[in-house]
């Protein structure tokens, strides 16, 4: 008898280890699927697109490069429109990430920031076209890892400064954030290679957006930023005026 009843309590212990595996694994699926899906669709919430819309009447993704970010927001429609754009494309980051976290810990975070960059790229709503990303990947970055952020937002700075450059600037950061990343957190538990591996994931897709671009700075073609634009179209214009004039 007492060897029947520790065969029963043996087998009543394997069961509930079974069934509470199953239970941490069905909550994990769950859990990633809603750091997932819920992000993406935030993510599509493409404020230069709505912006554009809902002030000119038109679609910023017609207009200039093609873009739907906060940079062709600012050549098309001035410091206004890019400033709200991107408030929003970052407030929407900023609630994705804070939503991983609070599903899925910090891997959450990672794998939420993923997928709203995802949807900025390719929003549901606006037929898969939108922004590059750079934003929504700059406030994930600062969300996960304030180290990182600090870092990769030096390099840009330098970058675009020195060259005027915001895509080069742009690309680069990108390229090395899985690297930097890899550097901050060496000697950490390896459950952090998947971070890393999302790092790349990123990385290729922003390079990818931004392949126009890398040709147009491969031929020297590439627009610069500037905030003088104004004074030179109107200098051309009054050179233009005066040209009318000279002819009359």
């Amino acid at each position: 008898m007492p060897q029947r009843g520790r065969m029963e309590t043996d087998m009543l212990f394997r069961y509930l280890l079974e069934q509470n595996f199953i239970n941490v694994y069905v909550l994990t699926v769950l859990s990633v699927i809603l750091c997932i899906v819920v992000p993406y669709f935030l993510g599509s919430l493409n404020f230069g697109v709505i912006l554009s819309r809902r002030l000119y009447r038109e679609d910023v993704r017609a207009k200039g490069s093609g873009n739907a970010g906060s940079t062709n927001m600012l050549r098309n429609y001035g410091k206004k429109a890019a400033g709200l754009t991107l408030l929003g494309d970052a407030l929407k980051t900023v609630v994705s990430c804070a939503f991983g976290i609070g599903i899925y810990g910090v891997y959450g975070a990672y794998l939420a920031g993923l997928f709203c960059i995802l949807g900025h790229m390719f929003p549901v709503y606006f037929r898969f076209k939108g922004g590059k990303g750079i934003v929504c990947l700059a406030v994930m970055i600062l969300m996960t890892d304030w180290r990182v952020f600090l870092i990769l937002f030096a390099i840009f700075l330098i970058i675009v400064l020195g060259t005027k450059y915001v895509s080069l600037g742009s690309v680069i950061g990108a390229m090395l954030y899985p690297l930097i990343l890899n550097r901050i957190n060496r000697g950490t538990e390896n459950a952090v290679r998947s971070v890393e591996l999302i790092a790349i994931v990123i990385a290729c897709f922003v390079v990818f957006m931004h392949r126009e671009n890398i040709k147009r700075l491969y031929h020297g073609t590439e627009s610069k930023l500037s905030f003088r634009k104004k004074k030179k179209e109107e200098a051309a214009k009054k050179a233009d005026g005066e040209e009318k004039h000279d002819g009359r």
